[in-house]
């Protein structure tokens, strides 16, 4: 698509520019929080991404939605039909034969965001009144023209949309089928294999003595030495920040104890906050991974231990104590090489779904800044 395509499609017709406030109704609705109703009909537009449900409807039209704080220039609803509206949340209905609505839409999605951040410099807060909605211009080519426009933005809209729930459902059946052998191969029969604790298994590695405020602190971009807290909270810092007693090099389980409670595998060298321990193994007949693939297929039962607390957490003694099948060290191997290859292919899916994603939105953005790109001239009269 190129400038050529751009004069084609206006075949010289020229475009106006207009203020959006003489060319729409633009008001807020009066509801609030309150008058959400989960087993409504009518879609509740808040000022958020998520579309809530009321019982009772305040308007019947075609219209766009933004919220008048928070989201603002990220949050644009697209709306034909009966909806009920935040008292702070405002819809702007067309009232010119000539304006095409969800042209409108497209080209509020691309320049609105900046037209208002230079409106609000210096505002703390950013929040929108009705006169900035008005006084922000348009193009208005010919009507064919911005349904084409629209045709074609729409259909990348759609790519996006198909893509993204192939994606996702590809993902799912990835999850269960992965779930479904890793379930089959670490059940055994009664008497089939030797069960030993973790504790008499495995040794088990205290943490450093660590804060949140200094693992931001001694964070830096590409150092070598990643440093585990409670969830997805990570750092990565120079040996020397860290006592050289308190890193570890063994392959090795995490064992994330509080909030969140779940194991992770880690190979490399690292270490993590002292409320927190860890296991490797010194035993030639175990194999890490394979205990770390047994405890992941039981992490619902510590998160039900941990349940118990206010705060989900467990303690050493529910690791150390918990029991796990000790096949032959060839069937643990066997075990770990299935599922790393299930692992490996979920985990594509999942890297890949949000890149193709954002691969997507850009092209789409791509398109539609060429194609909402108009020669700027006097607005005409409001």
């Amino acid at each position: 698509m190129s400038k050529s395509f751009m004069e084609k499609l206006l075949e010289g017709a020229s475009v106006e520019w207009k203020a959006l406030g003489s060319v729409a109704d633009i008001g807020t609705g009066s509801s609030n929080r309150q008058d959400e109703d989960a087993s409504g009909i009518y879609p509740f537009y808040v000022r958020s991404k998520t579309v809530l449900k009321s019982d009772t409807f305040e308007f019947d039209e075609v219209a766009i939605i933004i919220p008048g704080e928070g989201g603002i220039g990220d949050i644009f609803h697209y709306v034909e039909g009966k909806y009920a509206l935040h008292q702070r949340a405002y819809r702007i209905r067309i009232t010119l034969d000539t304006v095409d609505t969800k042209f409108l839409y497209h080209f509020m999605r691309s320049g609105f965001k900046q037209y208002i951040l230079l409106k609000s410099v210096g505002a703390t807060a950013i929040s929108i009144r009705k006169p900035m909605i008005e006084g922000f211009c348009i193009p208005i080519p010919p009507l064919p023209v911005q349904i084409e426009i629209v045709r074609i933005l729409d259909a990348f809209t759609e790519l996006t949309t198909e893509l993204t729930t192939e994606l996702t459902t590809e993902l799912t059946a990835r999850k269960k089928q992965y779930n479904y052998y890793r379930d089959q191969l670490l059940s055994f029969e009664e008497g089939e294999v030797e069960w030993k604790t973790l504790g008499e298994t495995l040794v088990r590695t205290k943490g450093t003595n660590i804060t949140a405020g200094q693992m931001k602190e001694l964070n830096k971009y590409g150092a070598p030495l990643k440093v585990f807290a409670g969830g997805r909270t990570v750092a990565f810092v120079n040996f020397e920040d860290i006592p050289a007693k308190d890193v570890n090099r063994e392959p090795s389980i995490i064992v994330k104890s509080r909030g969140v409670i779940e194991f992770e595998y880690y190979d490399k060298p690292f270490s993590h906050k002292n409320e927190m321990w860890s296991y490797h193994s010194k035993n030639e007949g175990i194999n890490i991974k394979y205990v770390y693939y047994f405890l992941k297929m039981n992490e619902p039962y510590f998160r039900s231990i941990g349940s118990k607390m206010q705060m989900p957490q467990i303690a050493t003694p529910d690791t150390d104590k918990f029991q796990i099948p000790i096949p032959p060290l060839a069937e643990q191997e066997r075990i770990v090489d299935i599922l790393d290859k299930f692992d490996a292919l979920t985990s594509s899916i999942s890297e890949g779904l949000p890149r193709e994603i954002r691969l997507r939105q850009k092209q789409y953005e791509y398109y539609r800044e060429l194609l909402l790109s108009f020669p700027k001239a006097e607005v005409g009269p409001t």
